[in-house]
């Protein structure tokens, strides 16, 4: 998949209200709905440290394909798809917490239930953990392992419901129906992943509210991005060894940039362009295996921002 210009940015004029979030353009309309291009900036290091073609479009129709097949299950954002990289949504009042599910013993940031057991926790969420737990290991039922949304760009806190209600961050009731379609949306994941050969480890999910109060599935659902997909396959064998599952491993940029530099503090180098091409495939390669079908790629030839302004020419 050579050849394609990336999406660095889409900034269009005409369209009102805008919002540039880390790797997504967002536009308010009056009538309340929210344009978002996907474009394909890769955020690291709390910046965007390179643009990984076609990134975006897989992105945008991975989720459209986890929304229409789980939209009995919970009412999503979603109305229309005009582009391959755009979605157009409700805009909804975004709820302050994050429902992350997670079925394995896994994870490496400081929130995750892998990092808090081997810092000696066996509280955490508000269930117990039993002593002899391993790496990605599975647990005996999926939990919801919600943390604090951190709008500020502070740091995601572990919550427990009590604390989240206690607080006054959602009533019983947002809890309640929000936890529940997490649980709910996660099993349909993990029983679809499995027909392809995968397993869905843990997963992010946002919810906000419409005007009617509606709890409504937000952002984007069991994308690489959002989600932790391992190999069925080789899993068994793997855990058995001690070893980290075969994944859909993204990081090949973020390892390089790391190992070279302080990205935090430094300049960042120059990316191999081989590196970038490596990434588009992995991506493609995600979409085809979780949708079980080929991922089209655009026309040859346009622009990619010309063809997202054409097909958006309706909403200035």
């Amino acid at each position: 998949m050579s050849g394609f210009q990336p999406i660095h940015e889409a900034v269009i004029a005409e369209l009102p209200n805008y919002y540039r979030g880390k790797v997504r353009e967002n536009y308010d309309l009056p009538d309340g709905r929210r344009i978002i291009i996907a474009t394909d900036r890769l955020s690291a290091f709390d910046r965007a440290i390179a643009s990984i073609p076609l990134k975006g479009q897989v992105l945008t129709q991975m989720a459209r394909f986890w929304f229409e097949k789980t939209a009995d299950l919970c009412p999503n954002h979603a109305l229309e798809y005009p582009d391959p990289n755009v979605v157009v949504g409700q805009r909804l009042d975004i709820l302050p917490v994050e429902f992350i599910v997670r079925g394995y013993l896994a994870g490496a940031t400081g929130t995750s239930l892998l990092t808090l057991y081997k810092q000696g926790q066996r509280e955490m969420y508000g269930a117990r953990f039993p002593d002899g737990l391993r790496d990605n290991q599975a647990l005996p039922e999926a939990i919801v392992t919600p943390t604090s949304k951190a709008f500020d760009g502070g740091h995601d806190e572990p919550l427990s419901a009590e604390e989240i209600m206690s607080s006054g961050l959602l009533t019983e009731a947002q809890w309640r129906t929000a936890s529940g379609h997490a649980l709910a949306l996660f099993a349909r994941g993990q029983a679809m992943a499995r027909e392809r050969g995968l397993i869905l480890a843990d997963t992010k999910y946002e919810f906000g509210t419409d005007r009617e109060g509606r709890i409504v599935l937000a952002d984007e659902i069991h994308t690489p991005d959002s989600s932790r997909y391992w190999f069925a396959a080789t899993y068994p064998e793997r855990f058995a060894r001690g070893e980290r599952p075969e994944s859909f491993d993204k990081d090949f940029v973020r390892n390089w940039v790391a190992a070279r530099c302080d990205p935090y503090k430094e300049p960042i180098p120059e990316i191999p362009d081989a590196l970038i091409a490596q990434t588009t495939q992995v991506y493609i390669r995600a979409f085809e295996t979780i949708a079980g079908r080929a991922f089209e790629p655009p026309a040859p030839g346009e622009a990619p921002l010309d063809r997202i302004r054409k097909n958006l020419a309706r909403y200035f």
